[in-house]
């Protein structure tokens, strides 16, 4: 039996793009992520929803309003437009490689200049079977934090990305798109331990070469 290789955080996530320096131009003038988020090229088929969403969280609304705002200069699609909810303020665009972001904050009322300043980086896979899902990830080595019905996220205190799960129709009904894709979900997910395998759900694990 293979020896399972245990994770503890996500120190990168590559996303895979047709036209990579296209990209990398856009990640570094829309949000400045560094080599938190990578960039490689690929010509795999895919097609409508990528099965996961990458959040930005941020202080206060006029952050999600400027982050928004760079992201469409720079290229992106308006998918939810910047709107109060129940949780705060957020929004959601498409970059120009296809990847779905969500920019949030769960204050109402800004207190400070906007700055531009993220928080921090969440990952949310869509599951098929969250509770499998689930035990997958506890069985390689993360640690459950909240979990409830469709939802669960992981305690990665200190990681510079953070991991749920999402059941994958929830998922694509918060984002504000159609659940329906087929073909790659052009992301791998990096670990410093250097863990290398793929999850219930088809998400690749390991950095790509």
């Amino acid at each position: 039996m293979d020896t399972i290789t245990k994770i503890t955080s996500i120190d990168s996530v590559t996303l895979e793009a047709t036209d990579p320096v296209a990209a990398e131009r856009f990640y570094a003038e829309a949000f400045g992520l560094g080599e938190r988020i990578r960039v490689v090229a690929t010509d795999a088929p895919t097609s409508g929803f990528r099965g996961y969403t990458l959040s930005l969280t941020v202080s206060q609304p006029g952050d999600v309003r400027l982050l928004v705002d760079r992201a469409v200069a720079a290229g992106a699609t308006v998918v939810k437009p910047v709107a109060k909810n129940l949780w705060g303020v957020g929004a959601t665009v498409q970059a120009p490689d296809g990847a779905i972001w969500k920019v949030a904050t769960t204050t109402k009322k800004d207190s400070a200049p906007a700055t531009g300043a993220i928080d921090s980086i969440v990952l949310l896979l869509g599951a098929d079977d969250v509770p499998a899902s689930k035990r997958f990830y506890v069985e390689h080595g993360l640690v459950l934090g909240k979990s409830f019905g469709s939802y669960a996220e992981f305690d990665v205190p200190g990681s510079p990305i953070k991991l749920g799960l999402y059941k994958r129709r929830a998922l694509a009904k918060d984002a504000g798109v159609d659940e329906a894709g087929t073909g790659s979900h052009r992301i791998r997910i990096g670990s410093p331990e250097g863990a290398t395998f793929t999850d219930p759900d088809g998400f690749v694990w390991g950095q790509s070469a």
